[in-house]
């Protein structure tokens, strides 16, 4: 069976044929691939095509596809039980692991996705503060709940209005979108009306990526702290892909809660959220703010997770992938040197390629991203398919690295994209 034959027969049954929007590959052309297995740094298309991945199931997987110690523990946790829904010690012992990690993580409470922990992020966030008001920044994706599903207005601080059919504009009336990088938005923002929180990406992956400037997230901390909100952390992408922890450490900016996705669970359906613990302990049943889930916590996502930040921080997995990140700035600089119509950067093992007007500035929020030229990227997402890569079907999203890549696989990666930037000008 083919990928084509696999679409129409899905289509049947799912809207687009796909059980997320991106995978319709709707934004670069072309029909979706379906694949049926991975091993390292690669994926192996249902026709037998191995193709290069720095997609990584859009990020978690910093070892690589089915690392073999992995692999054993999920194997022999399998055995045991797939879910009680009940507290097991696994739970415990990830729990332990990620505080003793994580500055800041003082109390925590796992859920099943990086959308559940982002919303109930922002849920105790107006239970601690009492307010309802909260801003996001045009660009950066939280999840798929109600109220983050907003857009901005006129790149001027405004109430948010849906971006998606089915969210009543009362769920989104209290978000207010402003620009990344500009903190006098933020403060207008926050003189508009009472705000529980401010939720960011530190390092943004969902417009590709793009770098805070200096001073940026320092100035989110200082102006919450003048108008009483909290500050939340979204690094369900950055997490251990900027630094051997969090961006928070990176850049010396503690937020007062953390939310994560399935990185902490080796890419098994897992998250979590966290931080402080005197907000932590608003949460059910300690505290009136409600949040539950049956699988929350469940032995093979803890187990999975205990095993593969085991082996990131014991091998110095960020190392590794720091390691392979420079190598490839140097493959590319020779590639993108002199050029007005590309933009390159990397941040740890999460890169982009933008393809710009002649001249463009490297982007540093959402309206410049738009300025793309979207066409092009699609014409270079499906020659890097032909020449055996996949990479994020969208300019919109970042790529990533793993300690399972290798040079070789670098070095054919800049090869050709400097083979399309000879043919497509």
């Amino acid at each position: 069976m083919d990928s084509a034959s696999l679409h129409a027969r899905a289509s049947k049954l799912v809207p687009g044929g796909v059980h997320s929007p991106v995978r319709a590959f709707r934004a670069v052309g072309g029909n979706p691939v379906f694949f049926k297995s991975a091993q390292g740094g690669t994926l192996t298309t249902v026709e037998g095509r191995e193709i290069v991945d720095f997609v990584l199931s859009w990020g978690p997987s910093l070892l690589g596809h089915c690392h073999p110690e992995v692999v054993k523990a999920v194997q022999e946790q399998a055995s045991t039980a797939f879910s009680f829904g009940m507290c097991s010690e696994l739970e415990v012992e990830l729990a332990e692991m990620i505080h003793a990690k994580i500055k800041g993580m003082e109390m925590l409470r796992f859920v099943s996705s990086g959308t559940e922990a982002t919303m109930s992020a922002l849920r105790l966030a107006r239970g601690f503060t009492g307010r309802d008001g909260i801003i996001k920044f045009d660009g950066c994706y939280h999840g798929h709940s109600d109220a983050l599903l907003v857009k901005a207005g006129s790149g001027v601080a405004t109430f948010g209005t849906s971006s998606s059919a089915g969210v009543p504009a009362d769920v989104v009336k209290h978000t207010i979108v402003v620009d990344f990088n500009d903190l006098k938005s933020v403060e207008d923002a926050l003189k508009l009306t009472p705000i529980a929180a401010i939720i960011v990406e530190p390092v943004p992956g969902n417009m590709g990526l793009v770098i805070p400037d200096a001073g940026f997230l320092l100035g989110l901390r200082r102006l919450c702290d003048q108008y009483g909100a909290l500050l939340i952390f979204d690094e369900v992408m950055c997490a251990f892909r900027v630094s051997p922890t969090t961006a928070a450490e990176l850049f010396g900016v503690m937020p007062d809660l953390f939310c994560f996705g399935k990185v902490i669970g080796g890419g098994l359906p897992v998250g979590a959220f966290g931080g402080r613990a005197d907000v932590m302990q608003l949460l059910a049943p300690l505290g009136p703010v409600y949040q539950a889930g049956t699988l929350s916590g469940n032995p093979l996502a803890m187990r999975a997770g205990l095993e593969t930040l085991r082996l990131w921080f014991n091998g110095k997995g960020f190392d590794k992938t720091e390691s392979l990140g420079r190598d490839l700035d140097a493959l590319m600089a020779p590639v993108v040197a002199g050029r007005g119509d590309v933009k390159w950067i990397r941040l740890g093992s999460m890169f982009t390629l933008f393809f710009l007007p002649e001249g463009a500035p490297l982007p540093k929020n959402m309206e410049e991203v738009r300025r793309c030229d979207f066409g092009r990227f699609g014409r270079f997402f499906q020659f890097m398919m032909k020449k055996g890569f996949l990479i994020p079907p969208a300019q919109y999203e970042a790529n990533f690295l793993s300690t399972a890549h290798t040079h070789a696989q670098l070095k054919a990666y800049a090869a050709a994209t400097a083979e399309f930037l000879a043919i497509d000008k």
